[in-house]
């Protein structure tokens, strides 16, 4: 009878050679987080525009890409495709498809949650919509929308070990490595699972400081205006 035990040598010694899957691990994290974004944000853009086709293809694009699960699509852009796609590129493409997915609701709720009259002061200083979008609207939809992201900078952390399901070399890759050379399983997967909350435990780190930062800014903003 096989009894799980954990070997502290073993995952010791395994450390170096699963941190060499973290440039992969935070390069597709990081890049995929920040295009999630921009394609997020103009999303959220076009689905405000006054265009019926426009409304529908977005909504389309987020219920869908919300829908189905990060691994079929990956499995679609790095099998499916007439040309196989790098399997970095293909998970890179694949994560930043479905983050903006998520991206783009957390902005037009929070777009939703700034005040209307915000908009109604803006129009009357004379901005055109593109104007007040970018410079009154989105700063503070922004601020609204932190803890939201940050969760999805969580969930993309922890998604991109899905990579390693068509061999790009991330840390949980490197962890199935030593596991299958070693039997010792157990040992390995601990030692993934500490090293991606540590990760989370960065990102929650990051959230506060800019919920702390903005929120001084915000306070100087409003103690000038009084």
């Amino acid at each position: 009878m096989y009894i799980p035990t954990l070997d502290f040598n073993l995952i010791w010694s395994s450390l170096p050679f699963l941190l060499l899957g973290l440039p992969y691990t935070l390069g597709i994290t990081i890049i995929s987080f920040l295009a999630g974004n921009v394609l997020g944000i103009l999303l959220t853009y076009l689905g405000m525009l006054p265009n019926r086709w426009m409304k529908v293809f977005v909504r389309g694009y987020l219920s869908f890409l919300r829908g189905v699960p990060a691994l079929v699509l990956l499995f679609l852009l790095y099998f499916g495709l007439p040309y196989q796609l790098p399997a970095l590129a293909a998970a890179i493409i694949c994560f930043t498809l479905t983050s903006s997915a998520f991206i783009g609701e957390i902005y037009r709720g929070s777009i939703a949650g700034v005040d209307r009259g915000q908009w109604d002061a803006a129009y009357a200083l004379g901005f055109n919509f593109p104007q007040v979008l970018r410079l009154i609207i989105l700063p503070q939809a922004f601020r609204i929308s932190i803890p939201a992201l940050s969760n999805v900078a969580m969930d993309l952390l922890k998604g991109t070990s899905l990579a390693a399901m068509i061999t790009v070399p991330d840390v949980f890759q490197k962890a199935k490595i030593v596991g299958g050379r070693t039997f010792d399983y157990m040992s390995m997967y601990v030692l993934v699972a500490i090293i991606y909350w540590l990760l989370c435990m960065g990102i929650e780190a990051i959230q506060k400081y800019l919920e702390r930062r903005i929120a001084r800014r915000f306070e100087v903003n409003h103690n000038k205006a009084q």
